[in-house]
């Protein structure tokens, strides 16, 4: 009898390692503890709370280090946009406001900045389906911005999630949607810091063909490699989001591949899409969250859907191990909630950031995120080493942040391995309603995990 079981539990081992790439596994859990040291928390000023607008899980970047200065933007109570820098790790900032103003109270019309490699400060803001609005500072170090212009004078009427990049020689990738909900397309610019101009790469890198669109993120590794993964949507409606979809590119965003080394032909339509893992509609698939790679240039993604025959959405990482595409559910959560209807939904969790480091097996992950099961406080997984498939959580932040969402210093990240998150309590009131919420500090969280 022990002999029989003893085969029997190393044939299910194999056979459970040979459709790894197929099936979706799950971690064992472990006992919650801290990382490293505690975080510490840097005040920057008060800021607009009556919604998302200035926490979203889209804003990139909300904070750029560059040259040890790091910058920072938001929106303030009368909607102006504030500029601030500090040298990094110290405690006073530089505050400069802004003539620019913005609909706040529309959590869509983020702030996303990005300081090139010449140290030119550059932002956009205020969109969901409006004319372009980009400025750029007067001169490297500066929070004197230029006056409104233009990029490309191309296919910027109707601008919705402006996404600045930074390419490893300084130049700049500017990603935006066209069009919109369930019929946009995916535009790219690109910035020449020799030339200090822009230029159109693709107006339409994804097609919806008329028919839907992809809500995509992005992430570029430490090898230049841009990658980007997206969701399709059919309508407008939060739960027609399906599938997870993966390209990317080696050559600075001109061609585009699959995970296998195959060249798309461009537009990339839902026919012709690499599908890193299929997720049909109505599983409260979320849209907009984030990528990472590990030192191989192994994408992972970060995001969150319920399976089938549970009604607890759970936070997932889908990778890529070198060889085929994984699923790894962290299945902590218990509540049940679904996904449905238009505009900014106010959800329970929040969506997840997701850093890397090291690579393979032992590649080390943090998936950021905030949940009303541990009372809406930034939070963060800890996976130590992805092989073992074990994990910690715990909260970077002591008191509630209301309906907030990560985003964080990239470029910090990638250079030195320190986490500085952008953090503010603000309360988002389901569709586009305005909550009654005085400004609120906004504050950077510092820490660095032990691996």
């Amino acid at each position: 009898m022990g002999y029989k079981i003893t085969r029997f539990s190393f044939f299910v081992s194999v056979i459970s390692v040979l459709f790894l790439g197929t099936s979706s596994c799950r971690t064992v859990r472990s006992a919650e503890g801290t990382q490293a040291a505690a975080p510490t928390t840097v005040r920057v000023a008060d800021g607009w709370a009556n919604n998302s607008v200035n926490v979203v899980v889209f804003r990139k970047n909300s904070l750029v280090t560059h040259q040890g200065t790091q910058y920072t933007a938001w929106y303030d109570a009368d909607r102006h946009l504030v500029l601030a820098k500090r040298k990094s790790g110290t405690m006073d900032w530089e505050i400069q406001k802004t003539d620019f103003t913005g609909n706040a109270a529309d959590a869509h019309n983020s702030i996303s900045i990005m300081v090139d490699g010449d140290g030119y400060l550059h932002l956009s803001w205020d969109h969901h389906n409006h004319q372009l609005n980009y400025a750029r500072s007067l001169s490297p170090g500066s929070l004197q911005l230029t006056s409104k212009i233009p990029m490309t004078a191309q296919n910027e009427s109707a601008v919705s999630y402006p996404e600045f990049y930074r390419l490893q020689n300084g130049n700049l990738m500017f990603f935006y949607r066209d069009g919109g909900s369930g019929r946009g397309n995916m535009v790219i610019n690109s910035y020449d810091t020799g030339t200090q101009q822009w230029t159109q790469l693709h107006p339409n890198l994804i097609s919806g063909e008329g028919k839907r669109n992809a809500y995509w993120q992005a992430y570029i590794d430490r090898q230049g490699t841009i990658h980007v993964s997206w969701v399709w949507r059919e309508s407008p409606d939060v739960a027609s989001n399906h599938d997870l979809s993966y390209a990317r590119s080696t050559d600075g965003g001109r061609t585009w591949e699959k995970s296998t080394g195959e060249k798309y032909t461009l537009p990339i339509t839902a026919a012709s899409a690499e599908k890193a893992w299929p997720i049909p509609q109505q599983s409260e698939l979320i849209n907009q969250t984030s990528m990472g790679a590990d030192e191989r240039g192994n994408p992972f993604i970060a995001t969150y859907w319920r399976e089938a025959g549970s009604e607890v959405p759970q936070y997932h990482l889908v990778y890529h191990n070198g060889s085929a595409w994984q699923s790894l559910q962290l299945d902590f959560r218990s509540t049940p909630f679904s996904l449905s209807g238009v505009g900014t939904k106010r959800i329970p969790i929040a969506r997840p950031q997701v850093l890397v480091k090291n690579a393979g097996d032992k590649a080390s992950v943090l998936l950021l995120f905030r949940d009303e099961e541990r009372g809406n406080k930034a939070s963060v997984v800890v996976i130590n080493k992805l092989a073992d498939a074990t994990w910690t959580i715990m909260d970077l932040t002591q008191g509630s942040l209301g309906s907030w969402e990560p985003t964080y210093d990239t470029e910090l990240w990638k250079e030195k391995g320190i986490l500085n998150l952008f953090v503010q309590k603000v309360e988002q009131v389901d569709g586009e309603g305005r909550a009654n919420m005085p400004p609120q500090p906004i504050e950077v969280v510092e820490w660095k995990p032990a691996f």
